[in-house]
């Protein structure tokens, strides 16, 4: 067998997406399982929607993922000789023709067939007319009217398509650029693709291809077509399921590495195994694993799974990842290895499922003046705590060494003297640091903004507790 050699052949029409992704993924995995060859090629014919912001945006997208091609990126746009060249050769060789309807009386011909309840396809006006090229005229392929085309689909086993069904598709627009069905077998063709691993939307186009193939005398390449992603509803993916595009995750404070073992697992198993490390997936990876029903988008199990990677990553590695987070929220961080800013991260790192999560969670690390939500501020500073603000302040001042046990052992004494749970003054002091009822360990906390934050913090609570309403 060839050297296996696989592409990701998106269209410059949108940002990458998840479907899109895990076709990328799987063709890139299954050319690193073999030692082969990943190929990067850009469908842009479209010339209407296809965009330079586009082609950045997916290149960009699977740099992230670490998706690395090792050949193009190619363009169609670039290669309109090369097809020029091979329709020339159908031509020659009488299995293509020039067909003059116009798109109106085809229009026509379709809306009769489909009240009719006949399938929509050409009906071959123009097949022996024995037209040349000229104004307005598409080149179409001669399909075989007899017989059937099997495709031995690695992933659904044989699936056979009678030529019946088929029609005489058009190979080249009039104004000179191919169609998607022609522009895909030349490059596959030429290019040297041993295998093509794509969504099952496209299973309807493989007999024309594989058609085109044995036409230029042709071996065709070995093909999977993988089950659709869906909704948690069930219906096909899309934007109103809360899916993102690629970059949005990221931009959301997602891992690639997260990502990737996401998207290998929508579709694809190896046993029970749900984490999968990246040289783990390139040595189990096979097409015989992916399996025949659709998968389903799970927002919550993506994640799950981020909040997994994150907690493994180190923590010096988050202090660099989280600093763009910190700096959109408005705030200039300290340097990553900062002994404090360490210590913040570690004290999130637990709790936080994104980086953006966590830089939401260090925010109160870092801004100069914290805002009280209203209920928490409410329910807790109130006049009641006036007099145990006040005594902890005057401890906290007097106190030798603020290090977290000793902060606890003060807090401990404090609460067994006036005969209260030690949450009943945590809390309060919590809201007073951070804000909020919910946060890391109020000690780690403490150590973390050190005694001089933390007495000016407590200092403006007391004074806002004193203005609290009776009650």
């Amino acid at each position: 067998m060839s050297k296996v050699k696989t592409r990701f052949p998106p269209s410059p029409t949108g940002h990458l997406h998840l479907g899109g992704a895990r076709t990328a993924l799987f063709n890139w995995l299954f050319a690193r399982h073999h030692g082969g060859v990943f190929l990067l090629r850009f469908e842009d014919t479209d010339r209407e929607r296809s965009r330079q912001e586009y082609v950045d945006s997916i290149k960009e997208a699977l740099e992230w993922l670490e998706l690395f091609w090792d050949e193009g990126p190619y363009f169609q746009t670039e290669r309109l000789e090369i097809y020029a060249q091979f329709a020339q050769k159908l031509v020659e060789e009488g299995k293509a023709y020039y067909c003059e309807c116009p798109p109106e009386v085809l229009e026509q011909k379709r809306k009769k067939a489909l009240a009719e309840g006949r399938k929509p396809k050409y009906d071959g006006t123009c097949r022996e007319k024995g037209l040349g090229p000229g104004p307005g005229r598409v080149l179409r392929f001669k399909c075989p009217q007899i017989g059937t085309t099997v495709v031995e689909d690695l992933i659904r086993g044989p699936v056979a398509f009678d030529h019946q069904e088929l029609d005489d598709f058009v190979l080249m627009r009039p104004d000179g650029t191919p169609t998607y069905q022609f522009a895909v077998v030349v490059d596959d063709l030429t290019m040297g693709i041993t295998h093509v691993i794509r969504g099952d939307d496209h299973l309807s186009n493989t007999p024309k291809q594989i058609l085109l193939f044995e036409a230029l005398g042709a071996t065709p390449p070995k093909y999977a077509h993988v089950p659709m992603i869906l909704g948690p509803d069930g219906t096909r993916l899309s934007k109103r399921h809360g899916a993102l595009s690629i970059l949005a995750y990221r931009d959301e404070g997602y891992l690639p590495q997260a990502m990737r073992n996401y998207l290998v697992r929508l579709g694809w198993s190896y046993g029970d195994q749900e984490i999968f490390s990246l040289e783990e997936m390139i040595e189990k990876f096979d097409l015989s694993r992916v399996s025949k029903s659709p998968a389903r988008f799970d927002p919550d199990k993506l994640l799950a799974l981020n909040a997994h990677y994150l907690r493994q990553e180190p923590t010096e590695r988050l202090a660099q990842l989280v600093r763009p987070f910190l700096k959109n929220l408005g705030v200039e961080p300290p340097a990553p290895q900062d002994p404090k800013f360490l210590k913040a991260v570690e004290t999130v790192k637990p709790r936080a499922r994104t980086l953006k999560e966590m830089a939401q969670m260090m925010l109160f690390y870092f801004v100069p003046e914290i805002a009280y939500e209203e209920k928490a501020a409410r329910k807790f500073l109130t006049r009641k705590i006036v007099p145990i603000l006040a005594e902890l302040i005057k401890e906290l001042e007097n106190l030798p060494s603020f290090e977290e046990g000793d902060l606890e052992r003060l807090f401990r004494g404090l609460a067994e003297k006036h005969q209260l749970k030690l949450k009943h003054i945590a809390q309060p002091v919590r809201v007073a640091l951070t804000g909020r009822t919910v946060s890391p360990g109020l000690f780690e906390i403490m150590d973390v903004l050190g005694r001089e934050t933390v007495l000016k913090r407590l200092r403006k609570a007391l004074e806002y507790a004193k203005e609290a309403p009776d009650g």
